[in-house]
């Protein structure tokens, strides 16, 4: 049961979200009161803090004593708890005076909120009702109540406005705090800095130099050490303090952010700034002489602190330098002739300063001596992006012993001030070069063996030596018999580190000549030309340095196409290249060009990058070389192969043909009736095979002009033509059979095409062989489809091969793609092998059914005796009668 105080009365027993409405409004009118009571005495407590405040940004407190800091600390606790006690009185308003204060703000006569608590005089059934009828009256009165904002009346407690006071001076030691002498709140909790005073005969030049590499200015400050928020510099930079005017025992101190103070050493560099006297004035201007030097202070700025002399703080707040940071751009692969390319990303605080690839084998024998060194790889980083920088770099070491060991690759990057940053190891086989011919690869093995290890010289000299037994079947011509008897001396009589690196070198041009012979060497006087130009770029040489050294690789590039161009005169075009892949003279005179114009301009990061670009397009120049030895032999043969398929599908086309136009006439015999036409008809002689199968010359080829042999045949005839042509088909069949095996030989697998192929020919003969024509030409027409599809699935097999030897990479890289076997006009090309008809389509049975039906209504046409002779000779000539 609930209170009578908490029970709702008058109008609120039967409205109650009158009732709700009243109670949120009574609560914001208490709320109010309240703080009307709390502002007029916060007053004091807020004017007490505005004064410690005032005090302590004008610096009050640090420029006095240490007691009467304290005191005055004491003094202001004091005041701020005196103005605090006025708040004992404060209580919570009542709900008679929240609603006393809601009517009078309101302007509600008559009371409408406490009407609804009150109760009548006189307790009878009509005072009763009329009282209930008055409260629901006030009750409309009191929909839209407001609370309004507290109004403390502050005036009346401060008559005199002096809360200004505080306010002024508190808006005003703010600002004063942002200047030189502004002092800080926590200056009244700290004892006050010790009073240092100043020399005003002193003269101090200090600056800050940051370091060079991050292209910022030097700071220069301020006599009187105005700076008040830590400045900040770069680390590693130079600080210099110049001290002039004052005793030599002055000092300057760098006092870490820890408090440990170090000082700045002095630089030989003090000069007297006074001369000696003369007579007896130099004896006592001698100390004066010595006091009045000028010394200078130099250190490296790489943590925080503050600098002290004469009085002076300078505070500093060091940018630490990162250390840079290197990537993996994608993997590292091999181009087109064997160099190894590495895409990366840098990022440092003010830029690489140097990056390379650190290159060290996977399996490592520690007793091992290695003739050479471990692979050198640098980076080609653009400078002025080389703060986060994206790059390729393209370098040949095929050269080097590691080429085709398993190696573990790792990407470091330098920056100005030392640092170094690494990136997760890579490991990978590193890219040799290919070689076609054994005994140029025989020849770099032996080499590659004692470079790895000295040791095994007598290995490699066993490897020469197993190569010589039979000259004459393993070594056709009699110059590289003497070279390679030339290095077994050689290998024999090299002790010292030179003659083995001579020997090295010796062997490495032996296989390169037998490989590709001249073309080698051009191809190394380019990567040398290359490599000189990019170092002079690299070191900003003067102009006529660079416009020899274009000249140079100038020379050395038309030497290259040159040679180049004469290997390739009468080599093959490759599967694999086409004349999108064509590289021409002009465009490399024209990189040339560009190259040198930016040089000279002033732009060698520009010339650099577009340097780069053409190391790594003649890195990736596919050269095609002519076929050698067994892999020669197997092209030819396999050309061989190529050619006789295409002869299968050419008679077995001609066949399909030969057998549809007896067919049809043997039909349109039937049709007519027609049973005896002719008895000796060329075409007999014509269908007899030959001893090899195939048809003999044709004796009636001299008859009247487009005149058939067969239109004089009877239907009896045109039965055994067609039987005569299954001896064709039979010796077709055949044919196919022996290019199974032979592909078989080659170690080409035969597509399932060829399967098919062969029985859809079997069974082409056998109807033939029984005089049906139409079976025969449908199973003729699978047997073309399926031979079609099995020279596609061998042109696969051969492209593959060919790929794989010639234009494919360690990685399965191969050249761009060949435009479907078309030139740039969209015309087959000749090179691509014979024409299978892959673009022709065979006739499927709903085709064949088709041309049937519509020869079924010409014939019936004709047949009906048509009235005009042009509409006759017209359906004749689609009927190709004669």
């Amino acid at each position: 049961m609930k209170s009578p105080s908490r029970q709702k009365k008058g109008a609120f027993a039967f409205r109650p979200s009158l009732a709700r409405l009243v109670t949120t409004k009574r609560l914001l009118a208490r709320i109010v009161l309240f703080f009307e009571q709390l502002l007029p005495p916060l007053m004091p407590v807020l004017s007490v803090i505005a004064f410690y405040l005032c005090a302590s940004w004008f610096g009050l407190f640090r420029s006095v004593p240490d007691w009467l800091r304290i005191l005055l600390l004491i003094a202001f606790a004091a005041a701020f708890l005196v103005s605090l006690l006025p708040f004992r009185t404060l209580r919570w308003p009542r709900v008679a005076e929240a609603d006393r204060m809601l009517e009078e703000r309101n302007g509600l006569p008559h009371q409408p909120v406490t009407v609804q608590e009150d109760e009548p005089a006189f307790d009878t059934p009509f005072g009763r009702a009329l009282w209930r009828e008055h409260q629901t009256r006030m009750a409309e009165k009191i929909a839209a109540l407001d609370a309004g904002l507290p109004r403390p009346d502050i005036a009346a407690h401060d008559r005199f406005a002096l809360r200004a006071v505080p306010a002024l001076l508190l808006v005003t030691a703010f600002g004063y705090s942002l200047s030189i002498n502004g002092g800080s709140i926590r200056d009244a909790l700290q004892a006050a800095p010790e009073q240092v005073v100043s020399n005003p005969a002193v003269r101090i030049d200090a600056w800050v130099t940051p370091p060079s590499y991050t292209g910022r200015a030097p700071i220069y400050l301020t006599a009187d050490g105005s700076e008040q928020a830590p400045i900040g510099i770069p680390q590693f930079s130079g600080l210099t303090v110049r001290v002039s005017g004052g005793k030599t025992a002055e000092k300057v101190v760098f006092r870490k952010a820890n408090g440990e103070a170090q000082d700045i050493a002095v630089q030989a560099d003090t000069k007297p700034q006074q001369t000696a006297a003369s007579g007896s004035e130099q004896q006592t201007a001698a100390p004066a002489s010595q006091a009045l030097v000028a010394q200078t202070h130099m250190m490296k700025l790489q943590e925080n602190g503050a600098l002290e002399v004469n009085g002076r703080r300078w505070s500093f707040d060091v940018l630490p330098d990162k250390a840079p940071e290197i990537a993996f751009d994608g993997l590292p692969k091999p181009s087109v002739n064997g160099a190894l390319e590495i895409g990366f990303t840098v990022k440092d605080d003010y830029g690489v300063q140097e990056a390379h690839a650190e290159i060290v084998p996977v399996e490592t024998d520690p007793t091992a001596t290695p003739l050479y060194p471990l692979p050198e790889y640098r980076l080609d980083v653009p400078r002025r992006s080389a703060r986060d920088a994206k790059g390729v770099t393209s370098r040949n070491l095929t050269e080097h012993p590691l080429a085709g060991k398993r190696v573990r690759i790792t990407l470091v990057a330098k920056d100005a001030a030392g640092q170094t940053g690494r990136s997760p190891p890579h490991e990978m086989t590193l890219p040799s070069r290919p070689f076609n011919e054994p005994l140029a690869a025989a020849v770099a093995e032996e080499r590659q063996v004692f470079a790895l290890d000295t040791r095994k010289m007598p290995q490699a000299i066993a490897l020469n030596e197993a190569l010589t037994i039979r000259p004459e079947e393993t070594i056709p011509k009699l110059t590289n018999y003497l070279l390679l008897e030339s290095a077994l001396a050689r290998m024999k009589l090299a002790k010292s580190e030179d003659a083995l690196k001579d020997t090295a070198q010796y062997l490495w041009e032996i296989a390169l000549g037998m490989e590709d012979g001249d073309l080698s060497l051009a191809e190394r006087k380019l990567r040398e030309a290359q490599q000189k130009l990019a170092d002079a770029l690299d070191r900003n040489a003067p102009d006529a340095e660079i416009k020899k050294l274009m000249d140079e690789l100038r020379k050395a590039m038309q030497d290259y196409m040159t040679e180049l161009a004469e290997r390739m005169q009468n080599a093959p075009m490759q599967p694999n290249q086409n004349a999108q892949n064509t590289l021409r003279q002009q465009d490399l005179e024209r990189m040339m060009d560009q190259i040198e114009n930016l040089a000279r301009s002033g732009n060698r990061d520009a010339a650099q990058q577009m340097l780069s670009e053409l190391q790594r397009m003649m890195n990736n120049l596919q050269a095609g070389r002519p076929q050698r030895g067994q892999q020669g032999q197997e092209n030819s043969e396999a050309r061989k192969q190529i050619d006789k398929l295409g002869e299968i599908l050419r008679d077995q086309q001609k066949l399909m043909e030969q057998t549809f136009r007896l067919d049809q006439q043997l039909r349109d015999r039937m049709q007519r009736g027609e049973t005896d036409m002719g008895e000796n008809d060329p075409l007999l002689d014509e269908m007899n095979p030959g001893e090899n199968g195939e048809p003999q010359d044709q004796q009636g080829q001299q008859g009247k002009e487009g005149q058939q042999p067969s239109d004089q045949m009877t239907a009896e005839q045109l039965r055994e033509a067609l039987k005569q042509l299954r001896a064709q088909q039979d010796a077709l069949g055949k044919q196919l059979g022996e290019l199974q095996k032979s592909l078989g030989e080659m170690g080409m697998k035969p597509g399932p095409g060829f399967g098919q192929a062969q029985r859809e020919m079997e069974g082409a003969g056998r109807e033939l062989g029984q005089g049906r024509g139409q079976p025969a030409v449908e199973g003729q027409g699978r047997a073309l489809e399926a031979l079609r599809q099995g020279a596609r699935d061998m042109m696969n097999q051969m492209m593959q091969a060919q790929q794989g030897q010639q234009g494919q990479g360690p990685n399965g890289q191969v050249g761009q793609g060949d435009q479907n076997g078309r030139d740039p006009l969209g015309r087959p090309r000749r090179t691509q092998g014979p024409d299978f008809g892959d673009n022709v389509k065979v006739p499927d049975e709903i085709d064949v059914q088709r041309a049937r039906e519509i020869l079924d209504a010409i014939r019936e046409k004709l047949g009906n005796n048509p009235p005009q002779e042009m509409e006759r000779r017209y359906l004749e000539r689609l009927l190709d009668i004669q």
